[in-house]
C-alpha cells in the first residue's frame, strides 16, 4: 500500500516540476501570460479527457492495463519538456501530463486502495497526501535545481525521469487481485452508485472550493511574490508553492482522526481565510501575507480532498471505485479550469492586484456559503469508516 503511492506521487511532481521553469521559457520563447494561463488549463482538458476513459476501463480490466500506459505518456510529456522549444511541446507535454494524470488519479488511488487489506480509509488518506505532497515537491525540486544549474531544464526532468522509472516498476510487480472482465461502454462519464451520490454532492461542494483555491495560488503566487520582492529567485517561488502543499499534507496527517462532518466546514473556514489573506497580499505586497495565505489555502484543499476521497473511497464498493474517484476529479476540475483561465484574463484586464482580489472575493463568498450550510447540516454528513 504504501509503495503504491509511488506513481501517484510521481505524476504530481512531473505535473508541476515546470511551474518555476515557464518564466525562462517565457524568456526564451515569448509567450504572454495569458498563453501561460492555457498552458495550465491544457493540462486539465487532457485530465479530464483521460478520467472519462480510464476510471471505467480501470474497473473493467483492471487497473495495471490502465496505469502502464499512462506511465509510459508520462515518459514522452517529460521527454518533451526536456527538449521544448515552442509553445507547441509545451502544449502537447501539459496534454500528455494531463491524459496520465487523470488515469492515476481514478486506477491509482484505486489500486492503493485495493492494496490496503480493509484499511481503506488509511489507504484513502496516503493517496490523497500522495497529490498535493507531489504537487509541492515538483516546483521545490525545480526551484532547488535552477540555483544549481545554468541551464536547468534537462536536469529537473532528468530527476522525474528516474522518479518516474521507479514507479513503473513498482507497478510491474503490484499484486493486485485479478480483475473480471466486464461488459459496457470504455468512453462514458463516470459516475457514483446512487447510496453514494450524497458523498460525491458534500465531498465536490468542500473539494472544489479548496482545489480552485490551491489553483488560484498556484497560478497567481509566483507573480504576487515578484511584486512583493522583484529579486526573489526561482527557489524562493519553488519554496512558496511547496509552503502551500506542504501546508496541505501536514493537514491530512493531523487531521486523520478528526470526524469528516468537522473536515469539511474547516475546509471551507479554511480556503476563505487563504483568500482573505490572498487578497491582503494583493493589496499590500507584504511576502508576510502571501505565505500566511499559502498556508491556509493548502490547509482548506488538503482538508477539502482528504474529506472528499474518505467519503467515497469508504463506501463506494471497489468495483465501481475507480469510476467513483473519476466522477470526483472532473466534478472539482471543471471550475477549477474555469477559476485558472478567469484568473488569467483578469490579470490581462486589471492588472495582478485587482485582478486577484475579485477572484478571491469570489471564491471567499463559496466558502463562506458552503462552510455555513456544512455547520447548519453536520448532522446530515455521512460518518466515514475510520479503518
Amino acid at each position: 500500500m504504501w509503495l503504491a503511492i509511488l506513481p501517484i506521487l510521481s505524476l504530481f511532481v512531473l505535473s508541476n516540476a515546470a511551474t518555476p521553469l515557464y518564466t525562462i521559457w517565457q524568456q526564451r520563447i515569448g509567450f504572454s501570460d495569458t498563453t501561460l494561463t492555457w498552458i495550465f488549463v491544457v493540462y486539465i482538458a487532457g485530465l479530464l479527457t483521460s478520467l472519462l476513459v480510464s476510471g471505467p476501463a480501470s474497473d473493467r480490466v483492471g487497473r495495471k492495463p490502465v496505469l502502464l500506459p499512462a506511465l509510459a505518456l508520462s515518459f514522452v510529456s517529460c521527454l518533451l519538456f526536456m527538449t521544448a522549444g515552442s509553445v507547441a511541446a509545451l502544449v502537447a507535454a501539459r496534454l500528455l501530463t494531463g491524459l496520465s494524470g487523470g488515469a492515476v488519479v481514478s486506477c491509482g488511488i484505486a489500486a492503493v486502495i485495493d492494496l490496503s487489506g480493509g484499511r481503506r480509509a488509511q489507504a484513502a488518506r496516503l493517496a490523497s497526501s500522495a497529490i498535493v505532497l507531489g504537487s509541492g515537491l515538483g516546483p521545490l525540486l525545480a526551484g532547488a535545481v535552477i540555483g544549481v544549474f545554468a541551464e536547468p531544464v534537462r536536469p529537473v526532468f532528468l530527476l522525474v525521469l528516474v522518479l518516474l522509472a521507479a514507479s513503473v516498476l513498482v507497478a510491474v510487480r503490484m499484486p493486485l487481485p485479478a480483475r473480471p472482465r466486464r461488459k459496457g461502454r470504455f468512453i462514458q462519464m463516470p459516475a457514483v452508485p446512487r447510496p453514494q451520490l450524497t458523498h460525491l454532492v458534500l465531498g465536490v461542494a468542500v473539494y472544489a472550493p479548496g482545489l480552485i483555491g490551491g489553483s488560484f495560488f498556484l497560478a497567481l503566487g509566483p507573480s504576487l511574490l515578484h511584486s512583493a520582492q522583484p529579486h526573489a529567485g526561482a527557489l524562493a517561488t519553488g519554496s512558496l508553492v511547496f509552503l502551500a502543499f506542504a501546508a496541505a499534507t501536514t493537514i491530512q496527517f493531523t487531521a486523520r482522526r478528526l470526524p469528516v462532518r468537522d473536515m469539511l466546514p474547516a475546509s471551507a473556514g479554511a480556503t476563505f481565510a487563504g483568500m482573505a489573506c490572498l487578497l491582503v497580499a494583493a493589496a499590500t505586497h507584504q511576502v508576510a501575507a502571501l505565505c500566511t495565505a499559502a498556508v491556509l489555502v493548502g490547509v482548506g484543499q488538503g482538508a477539502g480532498q482528504l474529506g472528499a476521497f474518505t467519503l467515497l473511497n469508504t463506501s463506494v464498493p471497489r468495483e465501481r471505485l475507480a469510476a467513483a474517484n473519476a466522477c470526483l476529479s472532473i466534478s472539482v476540475y471543471l471550475p477549477a479550469a474555469a477559476f485558472t483561465l478567469a484568473a488569467g484574463r483578469a490579470s490581462d484586464w486589471f492588472g495582478i492586484g485587482i485582478g486577484t482580489q475579485l477572484l478571491a472575493a469570489v471564491v471567499m463568498l463559496i466558502a463562506t456559503v458552503v462552510g455555513v450550510m456544512l455547520v447548519l447540516w453536520r448532522d446530515r454528513v455521512p460518518a466515514a469508516d475510520r479503518k
